[in-house]
């Protein structure tokens, strides 16, 4: 047969996703096209293949596998949707290659907390004797773990709304949705599609886990009998909180008239509310799995937060410096202001269509100041001049590199002792910055200039 006759698979996109994806088919014996938006060469271990390189859809496509980068309504998708062409993402596309015998999955996801949550329950995990890994939207592209998986013997997913997006037969053997709020708006369309793209993971899941404590992961599990989570004392079928102490009352003996207790709130670090639900999260994905309550403890103990997630970085003048540059949406940077009793707030950059209103609103009492900054600080200004118009707020313009020295600067002026000021932006890093962790840097890098004058 002629190899023009041959149908091809087109992989969208060379991201760590689509290199990944591209590899795995290749490998697998399929004629792999990948069609790129840049001038990004094709690697030479994708080209030694047979992998080949095209600007747009090719002729006898019978797959179309796309990078999370793509949104929906992209020219090369909806082509290959008019001709009937699948499309699929490279989580559905690993589930599809998995071996007969493969390592289970434990699938999270959320709007805020996944790579935190993902990480505690690796911790969790390995205190049990497991050898997980972390994949997905963290750590190894999961299309490598299916495709070589060594001595794996549970895979701690993380799966984002992009992932989901494109993902159908997915069954994981437990999945939790942590909380749904607005964002990524620009990419979905709606927060609707946003908030289906997200209930994705609970289709074929084997146990389904639910935060008790909010609306929409609660509204998503409700087709499903489902283990809930919540900060509250819990009720049978529940994990939660009982005094100082995290306990389960859904995998044990008799739910109705015990509890096991798995660990103690010193034992969840960074200690905030939202970690807390973090960490039940992870505890009732690992529970589900037949994981002892020692192990949450040891787990748990264990785990070392990445940076950028409510890390402290110093103490100046009796005013404490908080870097939460991972709250990139107004979800997350309520969570992080809910952890603090006076605030000087940092925020800004993009918002993606987010409304920052009833975070602003919410906040308000807890807040001394606000220093402003990236692309949508005039918005959060308006929101702060409705709700909050006793909080001096600054505006500092511009995007080179000197303009968080300039900011942390505003927020030592405003701060008292006994204040934090809490760089918890509400918005993404890219109108000024590599990413939230290049901002958080250039935050901590201030603030210890400010430690030395």
């Amino acid at each position: 047969m002629d190899a023009q006759d041959v149908s091809r698979v087109v992989v969208a996109g060379l991201g760590v996703s689509g290199t990944a994806a591209a590899r795995g088919l290749a490998l697998g014996g399929e004629r792999v096209v990948v069609v790129e938006q840049s001038d990004r060469p094709l690697p030479d271990d994708l080209a030694d293949l047979g992998v080949e390189k095209a600007a747009g859809l090719p002729d006898k496509v019978e797959l179309v596998v796309t990078s999370p980068g793509w949104r929906p309504d992209h020219p090369l998708l909806l082509e290959a949707a008019a001709a009937g062409i699948e499309v699929i993402g490279e989580v559905e596309l690993a589930w599809r290659l998995r071996h007969e015998g493969a390592a289970p999955w434990l699938a999270l996801t959320g709007t805020n907390g996944k790579t935190t949550a993902v990480r505690m329950l690796t911790s969790i995990l390995e205190k049990a004797g497991e050898r997980p890994l972390a994949v997905g939207n963290v750590g190894t592209p999961i299309i490598e773990a299916v495709l070589d998986p060594g001595d794996t013997t549970v895979l701690a997913v993380e799966l984002s709304s992009f992932q989901l997006h494109w993902s159908s037969s997915v069954a994981p053997a437990a999945a939790a949705i942590l909380n749904v709020a607005p964002d990524h708006i620009d990419w979905h369309g709606s927060f609707e599609e946003y908030a289906a793209a997200k209930a994705r993971i609970f289709a074929n899941a084997g146990v389904v886990v639910h935060n008790a404590d909010d609306p929409w992961s609660a509204r998503l599990a409700e087709p499903y009998d489902s283990v809930g989570f919540t900060l509250q004392v819990p009720r049978p079928g529940e994990l939660g909180v009982v005094e100082d102490l995290l306990v389960d009352r859904a995998f044990c003996d008799d739910p109705r008239t015990s509890a096991v207790e798995l660990a103690t709130l010193a034992d969840v670090k960074p200690f905030a509310p939202h970690n807390v639900a973090n960490a039940l999260a992870a505890a009732a994905l690992a529970r589900s799995f037949g994981v002892p309550a020692e192990a949450v403890r040891e787990g748990l103990a264990a785990f070392t937060p990445d940076p950028h997630r409510i890390a402290h970085v110093a103490t100046v003048k009796g005013v404490s410096y908080v870097d939460d540059s991972k709250a990139t949406n107004p979800h997350a940077a309520g969570a992080s202001l809910a952890a603090y009793g006076s605030i000087v707030w940092v925020a800004g950059g993009q918002l993606k269509g987010a409304d920052v209103e009833e975070l602003v609103a919410r906040s308000a009492k807890r807040l001394r100041g606000a220093v402003l900054l990236g692309a949508d600080r005039a918005r959060i200004a308006e929101a702060l001049a409705r709700h909050a118009p006793d909080v001096p707020v600054v505006e500092v313009a511009g995007e080179d590199t000197g303009v968080m020295d300039r900011v942390v600067t505003e927020a030592a002026r405003l701060a008292s002792p006994g204040d934090t000021v809490l760089l918890a932006p509400a918005g993404a890093s890219l109108d000024m910055f590599a990413n939230y962790g290049a901002r958080g840097d250039a935050f901590a890098r201030a603030v210890r200039t400010l430690e030395e004058r």
